[in-house]
């Protein structure tokens, strides 16, 4: 398993970093939101060459797939896709149901978000990444004199985890699996551990 094509399902602060960082390194990138490809015209514009505007299907046939919008529109987001089919969704949400000044967090039970992301993605290799750094960080060159950005990462499929952290790696990104979506993700997750860390890996 290999990841050769990008999409990303949002257009945010942090899906214009992620993509910014796989055209850097020669991926060809499709950018999607909920208002469709015509509005995008003026950031694929200013990203170049390598991307691309189209819709969220289109940009869910990619080999890699991010998604990155508020918590309540993924329902809608991830509704009526075309089968994933063991393909790489890389679960970049965090579950604030509001923004500032309130940050009202959804009550998820015993389930981790990204538990929730792949009930309504079945069949996607679901990768929860991205959602511990601020985006001023993940778009910051992850190469610094004194190491490389860390990169936690967990999914449930070994393969797809490893051909994740091949891909970060290759953006220049340390990866670290840090286990499955309901170990990992938790402490990944609004009040884990590992929420909001940013650390560099020497070496």
């Amino acid at each position: 398993m290999r990841i050769e094509t990008f999409g990303v399902i949002g257009a945010g602060a942090i899906a214009q970093a992620v993509a910014r960082h796989a055209l850097n390194v020669g991926h060809k990138v499709t950018l999607s939101n909920s208002r469709g490809p015509e509005t995008l015209e003026p950031l694929i514009h200013e990203l170049g060459p390598g991307a691309s505007a189209g819709t969220i299907a289109e940009a869910a046939q990619a080999d890699a797939v991010l998604l990155a919008v508020p918590w309540p529109h993924i329902p809608q987001a991830l509704s009526g896709l075309p089968p994933w089919d063991g393909r790489i969704l890389i679960d970049a949400t965090n579950h604030f149901l509001t923004g500032p000044p309130e940050f009202e967090v959804a009550d998820l039970g015993e389930q981790t978000g990204s538990e929730v992301v792949a009930g309504l993605a079945p069949g996607a290799h679901v990768i929860k990444a991205f959602n511990t750094l601020y985006a001023q960080h993940i778009a910051a060159d992850p190469r610094h004199e004194a190491g490389r950005r860390v990169l936690f990462l967990a999914g449930d499929d070994a393969a797809a985890a490893a051909a994740f952290a091949e891909w970060a790696d290759g953006l220049g990104f340390a990866p670290v699996n840090v286990g499955d979506l309901r170990t990992g993700g938790r402490l990944m997750q609004l009040g884990g551990s590992l929420s909001s860390l940013h650390l560099l890996k020497q070496g």
